[in-house]
């Protein structure tokens, strides 16, 4: 039997009945009543502490769980503060949902009014508006289906006089999710691609975070064809446990991996934009074959020349070729899986297996000897998430993550400051993982305040801060130009603002200084951790290399 409600409330049963799995969120007079109905609708809500952080929360929620997260916001400023994270959720197609109160229809004079529409779009996201309420289910619904589908986060805004209209609401009455098949390529580009495998000398097959779901498949290419595995950085840990795969493709990769990657003849990627960063700013990529696998036509050559690009999902794709490759080679190829690259796939899988000549100054600590120390450990069943800026390198590569749910790779829209929240959302998607933050101390600040969000959930997180008191990225980019006023700090105590928080923290300058981590690894990790690790200011293995 149906209820008459208001849009406000229904808007909220919608979207639990959608499927939405949380809402991350700051509330207002705007989003009130939404936000409250969404609660009382059973979708488990966070209140974080500024928006943008809720946006970038529900980004690795949404990531990890696989699920649609919501983002709960105020209009006007309010919606704002979160784009910085909606940016980071279109550049790396996640679906989330973007909760949106707004001014009353006509009101061009509060102080909230804001073309929030233009503002979506403007960032690559999807607008949608609750014009009337007599389409409040629909587009409610419509909201999570689409977001689910299309892989990008949508804007749906609610002028506050709908919110306040009356409307029939009965469960019956939302519409259902629609079913996707995921379909195959042509025949034509199979077999052009199992030619072009079967002609290979070297080939590697890349796995993204758009073919996570195809790494059984990939695996069984990589058989049949004699390729080496790898994945990009959005897809890292994709082919973790496969004697035959490197870790990460692009600049996390370490130098011999790279060498590898480049001495191939032919790249097959699944899923994988193929960015200056995947592709060492084209070093590992230039003069080689290149068919690129995707579900979406405009992928195909956005970053990268391709000599062909089959459209398809991964999955389908890979099991037609393998069947294909398997029938024109019933024996199977080597190709690239001799005996001398299988060893030295084993010696230059991981950085933190790498011979370093550590630099040990006094009061500082290598922030490489301190990841590898960290890594060795930490327990594998981790989640990593590597924050942005000169040090984002010892977190996204130094770090081994356990499988493809393993790390949220926060960089896509090469924002900073994004790493804390990312580990909020990610510390509730896997309750069953150590949420590891990599951060700098210029990331960490910019958005501390989630540090209190962190302490209030009681999360069991490690937040590691290289602390070179600089955004050392300009420094070392900007390393010819003498004044660095604009990017230098004094020296700041994380660790006490850490603990002003009710974080545990400690001052890192020596890996002795590591003792009392031990204990809270052992003890029931009931609040988060921060290292304050010295760092001296020099550039990482990621800025070594020309690609900024």
């Amino acid at each position: 039997m149906s209820q008459r409600i208001t849009v406000a409330e229904a808007i909220g049963r919608t979207l639990a009945a959608a499927g939405a799995a949380r809402v991350f969120g700051v509330v207002g007079s705007g989003n009130f009543h939404m936000t409250n109905a969404l609660i009382d609708a059973g979708v488990e809500y966070t209140k974080m502490r500024n928006e943008l952080g809720a946006a970038l929360a529900a980004d690795a929620y949404s990531r990890l769980s696989g699920r649609v997260a919501v983002v709960s916001v105020h209009q006007g400023g309010g919606y704002l503060n979160s784009l910085t994270g909606v940016l980071e959720a279109v550049k790396a197609h996640t679906g989330i949902v973007v909760l949106a109160g707004d001014v009353a229809r006509g009101d061009v004079v509060s102080n909230f009014a804001l073309d929030q529409d233009r503002a979506a779009e403007a960032v690559g996201a999807v607008a949608r508006r609750v014009r009337a309420a007599t389409n409040a289910i629909d587009d409610a619904a419509g909201a999570v289906h689409e977001a689910r589908t299309r892989r990008l986060p949508i804007v749906l805004s609610v002028p506050v006089d709908v919110q306040e209209e009356l409307v029939d609401w009965d469960p019956a009455l939302v519409p259902a999710a629609p079913t996707v098949v995921r379909s195959g390529a042509d025949a034509d580009s199979i077999a052009r691609l199992v030619d072009l495998l079967a002609e290979s000398e070297r080939p590697v097959v890349v796995g993204g975070r758009g073919a996570q779901h195809a790494k059984a498949e990939l695996r069984a290419l990589g058989a049949a064809s004699g390729a080496l595995l790898v994945a990009s950085g959005g897809g890292r840990g994709i082919f973790e446990g496969e004697h035959w795969a490197l870790d990460v493709m692009g600049g996390f990769a370490t130098d011999g991996a790279a060498e590898l990657i480049r001495a191939s003849d032919l790249l097959v990627v699944f899923g994988v934009a193929l960015t200056k960063w995947t592709a060492r700013g084209g070093w590992l990529t230039n003069g080689k074959t290149i068919v690129q696998v995707d579900d979406r036509p405009e992928a195909f050559g956005l970053h990268r020349p391709v000599t062909l690009g089959v459209l398809g999902d991964s999955a389908a794709v890979a099991r037609a070729a393998t069947s294909a490759m398997e029938a024109r080679f019933p024996g199977g190829r080597m190709a690239y899986r001799t005996p001398a690259t299988y060893a030295r796939v084993q010696e230059v899988r991981y950085w933190s297996d790498q011979e370093f000549t550590f630099r040990r100054t006094e009061g500082f600590i290598d922030p490489a000897e301190l990841s590898v120390e960290l890594d060795h450990r930490l327990p594998i069943e981790r989640v990593v998430i590597p924050d942005g800026g000169n040090v984002n390198a010892y977190g996204g590569a130094f770090f081994r993550v356990p499988d493809e749910n393993g790390y949220v790779l926060d960089l896509a829209s090469q924002s900073i400051g994004c790493g804390l929240a990312e580990g909020i959302g990610a510390a509730l998607a896997r309750p069953d993982r150590l949420p590891v933050v990599a951060t700098g101390d210029g990331s960490l600040l910019m958005n501390a305040v989630e540090l209190e969000t962190a302490v209030r959930l009681q999360l069991g997180m490690l937040i590691v801060v290289f602390n070179d008191n600089a955004y050392g990225a300009e420094v070392h980019i900007f390393a010819d130009v003498p004044q660095k006023e604009t990017v230098t700090f004094p020296e700041t105590d994380v660790a006490a603002i850490a603990r002003g928080y009710g974080c545990e923290a400690i001052t890192v300058r020596a890996l002795d200084d590591l003792t009392p981590l031990q204990a809270w690894l052992d003890g029931p990790r009931n609040r988060p951790f921060v290292i304050d690790a010295k760092i001296e200011g020099f550039a990482s293995p990621l800025m070594k290399q020309d690609m900024h």
